[in-house]
């Protein structure tokens, strides 16, 4: 498969204007808008380099192809004669799913799964409930399109972080929330309610210049079109810059604290961020110019009783407006009371993402 093909940056909903942002400033020129994330068009190059360097994205889909097919013996028939050559290998297994739509007439995910599987098959290839290599069949308007998730475990699974705390953010969650709050690597950050760090090494990394899935490794590494000798002279273009940036991380639980610095030191960016074991209402405010203030505090959908957690917003709050003149805040939350609770002027909230099951907001200010 030599000709340009359609890639699929998948976002968290509510994000996607935030990861076409990113796919541009990535040089991902013709990056576009589309339903639930962002197209670009492209060659395997350029799948590897979007596992690779793009931070929000949840994953990345090749559409390899695609056929028309009004009932199952043509869906049969046609993924038969597809080209699976051109990008699978014999000796890799893979899993197939299907999703279909109310204006095709194959309707049932169940059964057009199982011919595409019965065509891949009769091809030479192995089946597996549990393959990491996934087949995704889109059924729309009788047209099937097939895409190969080159990516395997989420990209908010960067490779370097073992510990995570309760309800913890994601990678790819956090880097957009930090994009929607206007960081671009030249400021310092701090959280207050640090958990597993994962604000702040994401943020380390971005002014590092360091790619966020350099230690991982991909699914499309499995197929045919790899190459890992071109493979491996991309990833080496991850190399750290030097950034006059500091982080700051505390948290009240010692543990949590432990937690950031293995993960940080993990990451490579342990000397960019310090910890501290200190409450929210204890923090200071650290030399040189201001700022950007993100943290994700509990709320009562996530942890406990929300009526317990006012008193813990409001102090917050006070604490952010007395010694953090001219920076900037970002909280999310599921809770606009809670967010209100702080006392702090901010900006009207946008889309809902959702988290951990629950809708949340963030809720962001100018400089205080």
């Amino acid at each position: 498969m030599t000709q340009p093909f359609e890639i699929y940056l998948t976002a968290t909903p509510g994000l996607e204007k935030a990861l076409l942002a990113e796919a541009l400033e990535n040089g991902f020129n013709d990056a576009a808008l589309t339903q639930g994330g962002v197209t670009i068009t492209g060659g395997w190059e350029d799948v590897w380099r979007a596992n690779l360097t793009m931070r929000g994205a949840t994953r990345v889909l090749a559409r390899v192809g695609s056929f028309m097919a009004f009932h199952l013996a043509q869906l049969d028939k046609r993924a038969r004669k597809f080209p699976w050559g051109d990008t699978l290998r014999t000796d890799v297994p893979v899993r197939v799913e299907v999703s279909t739509s109310r204006k095709s007439k194959i309707y049932h995910a169940g059964a057009a799964t199982q011919r595409i599987e019965t065509a891949l098959q009769a091809q030479g290839y192995q089946i597996s409930a549990d393959a990491a290599l996934v087949i995704k069949a889109r059924i729309d308007d009788n047209r099937v399109t097939i895409s190969l998730d080159t990516s395997g475990e989420s990209l908010h699974k960067r490779g370097h972080k073992e510990a995570v705390g309760k309800a913890p953010m994601r990678e790819t969650l956090a880097s957009l929330f930090l994009r929607e709050c206007g960081y671009d690597g030249t400021t310092p950050v701090l959280d207050p309610m640090c958990g597993s760090g994962t604000f702040l090494i994401e943020a380390a990394e971005m002014a590092a210049g360091l790619h966020p899935g350099r230690t991982r490794s991909f699914t499309f590494e499995q197929l045919s079109s790899f190459d890992a000798d071109t493979w491996g002279k991309m990833r080496q273009t991850t190399t750290p810059r030097s950034t006059s940036a500091h982080f700051y991380g505390s948290d009240r639980d010692a543990g949590a604290v432990r937690m950031s610095r293995t993960n940080a030191e993990r990451a490579g960016v342990a000397d960019l961020i310090t910890f501290e074991n200190l409450s929210a209402s204890d923090i200071q405010r650290p030399a040189g110019p201001p700022g950007l203030i993100i943290c994700n505090p509990p709320y009562g959908g996530r942890i406990g009783n929300p009526k317990l957690l006012y008193g813990l917003y409001a102090s917050l709050g006070e604490t952010l407006r007395a010694r953090f003149s001219g920076w900037r805040v970002g909280i999310i939350t599921s809770d606009a009371g809670l967010a209100k609770a702080t006392g702090l002027p901010f900006k009207p909230k946008g889309a809902p993402i959702p988290h951990g099951g629950l809708k949340v907001w963030l809720f962001q200010t100018e400089p205080l």
